[in-house]
């Protein structure tokens, strides 16, 4: 015997479910849209903070940037000593994409030197206060040794390799004269192509960068002076300087990478102190200024 009612009744309540979805769906595209503010112009800004290790922290905001159609201008926003040379180097590339496609000006926070520095260059003008701490152009390797450290508690290392280099800058012994010439030159390749990035960025004669790239600090007023930035003034100078090369009347202001949750601050601070360890006891190249 057929039980209609069971029949009415799943259909009831696969057509809820259905409802439900669709509800849900245009509750999420409203939310977005009130989100982005429904397609009004926009100014990114956005920030980077503290000590640059890994690019893929910013790479996916950059291109977020880069694809909005509201965001008419972007300002990035430096408030670092610098970092890793890779991950500084890959982020400036997808800075320069970015400049292509939208204005782009800088304003540096409170230190926005060495590979911070790297990063300004990306910008089609560069604000920075008259404190704040930029320069320190250059690059370095630190090593740690721990080789009377272990002896003291009676350890000792055997290494087996492949070739005269491959164990260069391991903490249990000293560099050798080979491997601190075979270092040297590969820090002045770096040291070199931080200051062909001035130079062809700055339109800067190469002999007066390099009288720069000395790894000393330089003010903000200093900077200005020496042609490594373009005017002084804040945040909120450096936003107008981007609504107006943006021809805009007025627009809202948007910042990345979104905020983190008090877990992944905690997991920053963790990365920050594992950065310590491993800079002293790995070979990385650095474009960093030294605190």
């Amino acid at each position: 015997m057929k039980r209609p009612w069971l029949v009415y009744g799943l259909a009831f309540i696969g057509g809820l479910v259905v409802f439900m979805i669709l509800v849900s769906f245009v509750v999420t595209l409203l939310i977005g849209l009130k989100d982005t503010g429904f397609g009004k112009p926009k100014i990114a800004v956005l920030e980077v903070k503290g000590i640059i290790l890994d690019a893929q922290e910013y790479l996916p905001s950059i291109r977020e940037i880069r694809e909005r159609k509201d965001i008419r201008a972007v300002v990035l926003r430096i408030d670092s000593p610098g970092g890793a040379v890779g991950p500084v180097q890959e982020l400036f590339e997808d800075l320069k994409i970015l400049r292509e496609k939208k204005p782009l000006v800088v304003s540096m926070g409170g230190v926005a030197a060495s590979g911070g520095l790297y990063l300004a260059l990306a910008g089609q003008k560069i604000f920075a206060s008259p404190g704040t701490i930029t320069g320190s152009i250059g690059v370095m390797i630190q090593l740690a040794n721990i080789e009377k450290l272990l002896e003291k508690v009676g350890i000792s290392a055997e290494i087996i390799k492949s070739g005269e280099f491959k164990d260069t800058g391991t903490s249990v012994r000293k560099l050798t004269p080979e491997e601190r010439k075979y270092l040297q030159n590969k820090i002045n390749q770096l040291h070199e192509q931080f200051v062909r990035a001035i130079t062809e960025e700055r339109r800067l004669p190469p002999e007066k960068v390099r009288a720069l790239a000395n790894g000393m600090i330089y003010t903000g007023e200093e900077a200005l002076q020496h042609g490594l930035i373009d005017a002084l003034g804040n945040l909120s100078l450096a936003i107008e300087e981007a609504r107006k090369m943006a021809n805009l009347e007025r627009a809202e202001v948007v910042f990345f990478p979104p905020k983190k949750g008090i877990f992944h601050r905690l997991l920053g601070e963790a990365t920050s102190l594992q950065y310590r360890l491993f800079e002293y006891l790995h070979l990385k190249a650095l474009y960093l200024i030294q605190n």
